[in-house]
Formats: C-alpha cells, sequence, structure tokens
C-alpha cells in the first residue's frame, strides 16, 4: 500500500477519512454524517469505524471516521494503530483504490500520526499469490492513500516507522510460505534478496562448515531431511566501533514433522511456521537495517527441516553438541533446542555478544499456559528482561516471564549422557529454557522467548488478518530504539 503526502485533497478521490479522539466534537462535517453518527452510537472508541456519505462538487463521498480512544490514554499509540487499521479492514476490499486520510482535525502529533499509517499499513497486508480464482469483490483494491493535514515531522516520523512495516511484513511473507518452497536454502536466498545493497553483512554455514564445528545437535536434526541445514548470520554495525554486538538468535525448523517422534497429521500442515522465531529475528534485522538504526546487531538464525527418513535420527540416540555436551535424544519432536543450544555456543564463540535473546516457538506447552496473549520469557538477567518486558508493552508484542530454577534444571539429567532433551510431562516449557540455559556462558546476559502461541493467528487482530502476525519484529526493534539507541 502506497503512502502519499499531499498539501490538497486530490479531488478525483471519493473516500475520505478523519481520525476522531472519544468523545470528541465532530466539527467541520456535513450535519447528515454528524447526525447519522450520533444516531450509529459512533463514540470515537479504539477502533471503531463509521461510514457516512455526502455531496461535494458534484460527486457522492464516503466519509469514514475511525475511533482513536481516550486522547490521554496509556495505550495511546497502540490505540491510534487501531484507528488506522480499522481503516485498511474495513475498505481494504472496498472497491475502493484511493483513500484521503485528513489528518487536519485530529489534534496529533508526528509520532501519532506515524502511528495511524502504521496500522493502515500492517493492517492492508495479505499474500494472495496463490490464491487463483479469487471473486473481484474479494480481492484487495485499496492501492493509495493520501495524508493531508499531517502535522510538522510526519514524513520523517513516517520513513522510520515505514522500515519497521516493511520487516514485519517480511516476517509475515516468510512464515506464510508453503514449506516445498521454503526450506533452508530458499529461506536464505530470500534474506541475500532482501538484504542486497543495505551495508549489512551476512555470513552461510553449510553442513560441511557445521560438521568442521562439532554442531551435532543441530546437524541431527536434520539428517532426515533431503534439504541442507543452514546457519545465517546478518550482521550490522551501525554502533561504536568496537563495541559488543547485541545477538538475536532465531529457531528455524522450516518444516516440523516431529522426526521418528511423529506428530499427528491433523493440524500438522501449521508446522510451516515452526520456523517463526527466525522469521522474526530475519524481519527484524531488515527493519533495523532499513532504519539503518545507530546499534550494533547481530541476527543469527539455525535452519533446519526436521523429516522422518532412514538416516532421521532415533529416540535414545546420543548426540555431541559444539559446546562439548553430550544430549540423549529421547523425543526427535523435542527438535528446537537441538537447534539452539549449538547456534548460541556458536553465537558467543564467533561474536562475544554483549546480550543474547533467542526467539523460538518452542513448545505447546506455552501455549496451554498463556494462549495466545502473551509471549513467554525466561532470562537469566533481571535487567534484560525488565527491557524486554518494557519493549513488549509499548509495541503490543506482549510478554510474560517465567522462572528458571535448580530444581527444573534437575528435571533434564541424562543417565547416560550430560543432559537429556525433554523432561517429564510437567513444566514443558520451563525444562525445554533450562536445556538451552546449559548453553549459556556464565555472565552473558540471555533471554529465551518461546512464541509458539504468538507467530499464527486463527482469527484477526488488530494490525494483522488471520495468519501470519509478524510476532517478534517490533519487539525487538522497540528493544534496540529504548535500550541500545536510548
Amino acid at each position: 500500500m502506497q503512502i502519499l503526502f499531499s498539501d490538497t485533497t486530490p479531488g478525483s478521490v471519493r473516500l475520505i477519512a478523519r481520525i476522531v479522539d472519544q468523545g470528541a466534537a465532530l466539527g467541520g462535517l456535513d450535519a447528515a454524517v454528524v447526525e447519522g453518527a450520533q444516531a450509529a452510537r459512533f463514540k470515537g472508541s479504539a477502533g471503531q469505524v463509521f461510514e457516512g456519505f455526502t455531496h461535494s462538487d458534484g460527486t457522492l463521498r464516503r466519509i469514514a471516521l475511525t475511533g482513536a480512544g481516550e486522547p490521554g490514554a496509556a495505550d495511546r499509540g497502540l490505540n491510534l494503530e487501531k484507528a488506522g487499521a480499522a481503516l485498511s479492514a474495513k475498505y481494504l476490499v472496498s472497491g475502493e483504490t484511493e483513500m484521503v486520510l485528513d489528518l487536519g482535525h485530529a489534534g496529533l502529533d508526528a509520532a501519532d500520526a506515524a502511528a495511524v499509517l502504521l496500522g493502515l499499513r500492517l493492517r492492508g497486508w495479505r499474500h494472495d499469490v496463490y490464491r487463483t480464482r479469487l471473486s473481484a469483490d474479494k480481492k484487495p483494491s485499496l492501492e493509495c492513500v493520501h495524508v493531508v493535514g499531517a502535522p510538522e515531522g510526519t514524513a520523517e516520523a513516517w520513513e522510520r516507522e515505514a522500515a519497521l512495516a516493511k520487516g514485519v511484513e517480511f516476517t509475515r511473507l516468510l512464515v506464510t510460505e508453503p514449506a516445498n518452497l521454503l526450506y533452508p536454502a530458499t529461506f536464505v536466498a530470500a534474506c541475500e534478496e532482501a538484504f542486497a545493497g543495505t551495508g549489512a553483512q551476512l555470513t552461510v554455514l553449510g553442513e560441511a562448515d557445521m560438521a568442521a564445528l562439532g554442531m551435532g545437535a543441530l546437524l541431527g536434526v536434520g539428517q532426515g531431511s533431503e534439504r541442507e541445514s543452514k546457519i545465517l548470520a546478518i550482521r550490522w554495525n551501525g554502533g561504536e566501533p568496537g563495541e559488543k554486538p547485541t545477538c538475536f538468535i532465531g529457531k528455524g525448523v522450516t518444516f516440523d514433522t516431529g522426526g521418528i517422534s511423529l506428530k499427528p497429521g491433523p493440524g500438522m500442515e501449521d508446522m510451516k511456521w515452526d520456523m517463526g522465531g527466525a522469521g522474526a529475528v530475519a524481519g527484524a534485522m531488515l527493519a533495523l537495517v532499513s532504519r539503518k538504526a545507530k546499534a550494533n546487531i547481530i541476527g543469527v538464525v539455525g535452519l533446519v527441516e526436521n523429516m522422518p527418513d532412514g538416516k532421521a535420527q532415533r529416540p535414545g540416540d546420543v548426540v555431541t553438541t559444539m559446546s562439548g555436551q553430550t544430549v540423549e535424544v529421547l523425543n526427535t519432536d523435542a527438535e528446537g533446542r537441538l537447534v539452539l543450544c549449538d547456534v548460541l555456543h556458536w553465537v558467543q564463540e564467533q561474536y562475544d555478544p554483549a546480550r543474547m535473546v533467542d526467539l523460538a516457538t518452542l513448545t505447546g506447552a506455552m501455549i496451554i499456559s498463556l494462549g495466545h496473549e502473551y509471549g513467554g520469557m525466561f532470562a537469566n538477567d533481571d535487567m534484560l528482561a525488565a527491557q524486554l518486558d518494557s519493549a513488549g508493552k509499548a509495541s503490543g508484542d506482549k510478554l510474560w516471564r517465567m522462572p528458571l530454577g535448580s530444581a527444573y534444571d534437575k528435571l533434564i539429567d541424562s543417565p547416560i549422557a550430560d543432559i537429556k532433551n525433554i523432561g517429564p510431562r510437567e513444566a514443558g516449557s520451563i525444562t525445554a529454557a533450562q536445556f538451552l540455559q546449559r548453553f549459556v556462558k556464565n555472565g552473558t546476559p540471555w533471554a529465551h522467548l518461546d512464541i509458539a502461541g504468538m507467530v499464527w493467528a486463527s482469527k484477526p487482530g488488530h494490525t494483522w488478518d488471520k495468519g501470519a502476525t509478524g510476532y517478534g519484529v517490533r519487539l525487538l526493534d522497540r528493544f534496540v530504539r529504548d535500550v541500545l539507541e536510548g
């Protein structure tokens, strides 16, 4: 969706939209529109939309009012996003190709106006490439939004938010693509194309490289697949020279059958999004690189396909990780932690990071615990946890901190190896996090985000349609803004 800033309202556009605060007077509107809004009980609550009609210059125009909620609300920014998103939701397939968004009566500052535009663009994202028989009234028609009356500085503020939107959309694309088209090599290729010419440095490890490094855990997951496993590192040096980087790490299981511990058939198609953590890291890096973030950041993703095959690892196998620790693989469907443990160790050896944050669709137990409202957060550092929690609240990618402790750690001791890859049925998300913590070197601040319930939605949200949400991109971008750029 194209967003243009104009000094005057283009006369050819029939659809005119305005932002209205809750309880605000509806000044400057045709009396019939005001009366219609009152009759429809339009109050300006966040995301509420009213449509009226008026004649102007011999043309029938559609007038859309969208609510921004209370002006002083603590979540003002998110409410303004809802206001913009509600316009996309209503008019994306309306038959209108253009909209005028008149901000002259809204009393917004530049950041507020950019929030409206961010919601409008994010809610307008669709991936219809494989839908060849959509009827005309189901196809997106809205292509351009003309913004008039924008407060001073809006164009500059929007440039930053547009980079964020680009990153979210890239993540949604990666998560949405089917596994026959998106696998480790094509994930890497998509990133190489997206980051071309940006100044980011990309490093790719193949299976021979990983074997030489001793990554037996990651390679064990992918050994049943015909697709070669990969590690992709995306480096952005936007901060002070020599300053230690912050590393974001993503689980990228491009399809997860469960391996020999085969998942049930119903719902297995959803496992194309088991690379949601890697998708979030790639999208966040694209957003940060696109807006030239003033920080040293590295995004690293471990990319594998977990398939059942004559070469696949078996329950009971013992693998040796890059760290030298041995793992008894009791369940091949607990594969994400096997991928991440080698990536975490490699990142520490290769980059000596100031801090690490990993994102992974790691456990179904997290969905049982938190549903689809929060990602689970585990951390060995209270300051890092507080910073991520704050970023989650500000961005809308909410987190809920979960516990770690020695009592849980004992549950993954193995009788024949250093560690087993699953614990008992209880506390499944916690024992998975405890597994990863064993690969974090002492003194390195680390957080593990289990986002299994957040990367895919079965119903529309305030800035996404059903499907890929792009969760995690905004969280990491906000963390960088607040903590690293300050």
